[in-house]
Order: structure tokens, then C-alpha cells, then sequence
């Protein structure tokens, strides 16, 4: 088949050009997306009577035939086929003849490319919010089972205050809740339909946008065709949804390697998501989450690939956009796989209480001795004070917080009583901490309630 553009040429191109500028070998698969689009299209071009009501039956009917092809991984690329635009014509034309040519109809590959890209996006979103619910379903499960299982929480990197197992995994949760809110919203800017904005200045031939737009499930047309078929923001914002949600991947990936090792010993992973050493027999690697921390790189670097590509382009269409792709469809397949291994480590994990238990340190309670002052009507910051000068004594007679004497508490303050040593309870101190969001067992419950709600919703958003 001739090429789609090379009428006023004379020469044949450069074979390292053609390799340099063929997208086929990546671009291949927006086959659905540019399939879906040319059957809607011919469709409009009937509408606006370019093409009769059989020219576009027959153009429907090869186009479901290459569809098939496709499906059963049957097509054949050719060596003239420059992209999946032009491998798709050739074959629509071997097909049903010469009527394939009045497809491209009024349509530039510039407003084709842009609407395969929205619409194959929009369907990666749906997907990967999928994957993002398993995950999510994997963290509450663990949840449910560690409502009132205590662990040191961490600030810095020390012990700072007692929490719940449970709590840490429903941050995680709504971390990634973040997620898919931004994905979702991702979609909502991806629904505008450039098609009909032909190579920069418009379609000439009267189509129905509007309709066009309905079929293909836009949830409306763009506005300006200069922008329409330059504008790449969706990618963009997709890539940086990606981007934050590998970097959330990560420090969840951060902390259960630390969890995981035997200074810690919080957690275990199941053998099908570890590996050993090549050298010491003894090993047990979480390689499943290091792998996940270290795939954030990629998707961060893919972002700043593409962002680097766009900032310097002038209107409207122009070559290097063809950049767009592999960054793309490299992060969406490094996700589609890194996503289910998480959910799959998190859901066979073994939680160990007894090591998070003997983890605590009851100088974790200090900000508790301080709340008990504040309760007796001593300001916090004195209280704060107060609560830091016992920590120091305690430090000074080689004592833990909890072995001070009643004479040592009544000699930082007489607000101190003998009922000082209630304070040094975990699970009492826990409990306290009951306000909405909180790590108390009460609060966990509710947010459990909470989370199951979301999930239900985000399903129901997605069909």
C-alpha cells in the first residue's frame, strides 16, 4: 500500500529514517481504540452523507474483519505498515477495496491518534483502579484481622507513640483512595473527543461531533482544533498518577522491608513472594515489595520523559509527540504487573504480635504523662515540659519511664499522683486516642465501615 502522505515525494526515504519514524512496532497496540474509532467515524461520514449507508456498512464490515484478525492475534504487519493508522487502512482496503479509501475522509492521523490515545487511556484508568481495589481489598483484609494488634508507630524513624496494626494498613488504604480519585479525575479530562478536528483546522464535511462523541462514550468534543490535536495533558496526567501512586508502592514497600527484617520481625512473607541467596541458604529476601520500590524510579523518570518532550513544542502536531507512547505503555505495564504481587504479599502476610508487642518502650507513653498533666489543668507546653524532664530522670538512673518512684514523679511536680502508673497501659493508651481517624479499636471499626463503603462506591463508579 502507498504511504498515506506520499504523494509529493519522489524519493524513497532513508531506511534508518524509516526506522527512526515508524511507530508500528510499539503503536500497534491502540488496534482496539483505532478500530473503535474508524467504525464510529464511518458511521458520522454516512450521517453527513460523504459516504452512502452501504459504503459505510462495507467499511463496518471489514473494519469488525481486521478487528477479528487482531483479536486472534492473526494480523500480519507489512513492511509499509508506518503505524497502527496505516496498517489498519492496508488491510480495511484488502479487504473490501477501494471504498476504504473514503474512510480517511475529512480525518488526519493527528485527530486519530489523539482520540485512540483518550480512548486507550480511558480504558487503562478503569483497569488499574481495578487493580488498585485488590490491593486496597488485601490491606482491609489484614485489617479486620489486627483491629486491637498494638506496634510501635513511627516518626523520624523512632518509636513515637503505641498504634495499631490495623491502623497502618487503612493508611495505606486511603493513600491509595488518593489514587484512584486521581485516576478517575484523569478520566474525566481524557473524555473530551478531538476527533473532527482533522489535522489542526477542522473537519470540513459537517459531521455530527456530538454524536460521534456519544458513540465512542466521550462525554463531550473539544473546543478548539489547534488545541485538541496537540494537547497531550492526559497523558501527562496520567503518567504522574502513575508516578505517585509507584512512589505510594514504595513507601509501603519501604516499611514492610523494614518490618520484615529480623531486627524488626513485625511481619513475614509468604515463600511466593520472597527469594533466597545464591550464597547463603539462610535468606529470605522480600524481593516481591523491593522490586515495587524500585520500579517507582521508572514511572517517575517515564513523567519527566514526557514532560521534557512537551515543554518545548509549538502548535499544533509534530513529530516528537510519537514520544508519548512507549513511556506511557511502559508504566501502565509496570503497574498492571507490580500491582497484584503487592496485593498478593499483602494478603499472605504474617503478622507477628508478639514482636510488635515487645517493640513497645513505655517511654512511647511520654506525650500520655503529658495529656494526664493536661487533664489536671497544667498547660500543655508545661505538661510537655514535664513529661520531657521525667523521660531525662529516668534516662539519668538507667530506669525505664515506667520504674520512676512516686517520690521521683512528686519531685518534677505535685501534679503528679500515685495514679501516674495508669497512664503506662498500651492498649489503655490506644483506646484513647478514639477520635474520628484514630488508631483506638472503636475508631479502626469505623473506619473499616468507611472503607468498605468507599470500595463499594469506586466499584459502582467504574462499571
Amino acid at each position: 500500500m502507498a504511504k498515506l502522505w506520499g504523494g509529493r515525494f519522489s524519493a524513497d526515504m532513508d531506511a534508518l529514517m524509516k526506522q527512526l519514524n515508524d511507530s508500528i512496532r510499539f503503536d500497534i497496540r491502540l488496534w482496539e481504540a483505532d478500530i473503535r474509532g474508524s467504525i464510529a467515524y464511518a458511521g458520522a461520514l454516512a450521517g453527513a452523507g460523504i459516504i452512502t449507508r452501504r459504503e459505510a456498512a462495507q467499511l463496518v464490515k471489514g473494519l469488525r474483519a481486521v478487528q477479528a484478525e487482531f483479536a486472534a492475534g492473526a494480523f500480519v504487519v507489512q513492511p509499509g505498515d508506518e503505524d497502527i493508522h496505516t496498517a489498519v487502512e492496508r488491510r480495511l482496503k484488502e479487504i473490501v477495496g477501494d471504498v476504504a479509501g473514503k474512510l480517511h475522509t475529512g480525518r488526519s492521523r493527528n485527530d486519530q491518534v489523539a482520540t485512540d490515545m483518550r480512548l486507550f487511556c480511558r480504558q487503562a484508568i478503569a483497569y488499574l483502579n481495578g487493580l488498585i481495589a485488590q490491593l486496597q481489598g488485601a490491606l482491609l483484609g489484614q485489617a479486620q484481622a489486627r483491629v486491637s494488634t498494638v506496634m510501635p508507630g513511627y516518626t523520624h524513624l523512632q518509636r513515637a507513640q503505641p498504634i495499631t496494626f490495623a491502623h497502618w494498613c487503612l493508611a495505606y488504604f486511603w493513600m491509595l483512595a488518593r489514587d484512584c480519585e486521581r485516576l478517575s479525575d484523569c478520566d474525566r479530562r481524557a473524555g473530551v473527543m478531538p476527533l473532527g478536528s482533522g489535522a489542526l483546522a477542522g473537519n470540513p464535511f459537517a459531521i455530527d461531533r456530538a454524536a460521534l462523541a456519544a458513540a465512542l462514550g466521550f462525554e463531550s468534543v473539544s473546543q478548539n482544533s489547534l488545541d485538541a490535536v496537540s494537547d497531550r495533558d492526559f497523558v501527562a496526567e496520567l503518567l504522574f498518577d502513575c508516578a505517585l501512586l509507584g512512589v505510594h508502592l514504595s513507601r509501603l514497600a519501604e516499611d514492610l522491608v523494614i518490618y520484615s527484617s529480623a531486627e524488626f520481625g513485625f511481619v513475614t512473607f509468604s515463600d511466593a513472594y520472597a527469594t533466597g541467596s545464591s550464597l547463603m541458604p539462610q535468606k529470605k529476601n522480600p524481593d516481591a515489595v523491593e522490586l515495587a520500590r524500585g520500579k517507582s524510579g521508572r514511572l517517575v523518570g517515564n513523567l519527566v520523559s514526557v514532560l521534557t518532550m512537551l515543554k518545548g513544542l509549538p502548535m499544533t502536531y509534530d513529530k516528537d509527540m510519537q514520544e508519548d507512547k512507549e513511556p506511557l505503555f511502559d508504566s501502565l505495564d509496570t503497574l498492571t504487573l507490580t500491582l497484584p504481587v503487592v496485593a498478593g504479599a499483602i494478603s499472605t502476610l504474617r503478622v507477628n504480635p508478639d514482636r510488635m508487642w515487645a517493640a513497645l518502650d513505655p517511654a512511647m507513653l511520654a506525650t500520655d504523662v503529658a495529656e494526664y498533666l493536661a487533664r489536671r489543668g497544667v498547660p500543655f507546653r508545661e505538661a510537655h515540659h514535664l513529661a520531657g524532664r521525667a523521660v531525662a530522670l529516668a534516662e539519668s538512673k538507667g530506669a525505664r519511664l515506667d520504674e520512676l518512684s512516686d517520690a521521683d514523679w512528686q519531685s518534677l511536680s505535685p501534679h503528679f499522683g500515685p495514679d501516674i502508673r495508669s497512664v503506662f497501659d498500651f492498649a489503655r493508651s490506644v483506646a484513647s486516642r478514639d477520635v474520628a481517624g484514630g488508631t483506638s479499636p472503636r475508631a479502626i471499626r469505623q473506619q473499616i465501615v468507611q472503607a468498605r463503603a468507599w470500595l463499594r462506591k469506586a466499584g459502582r463508579r467504574s462499571r
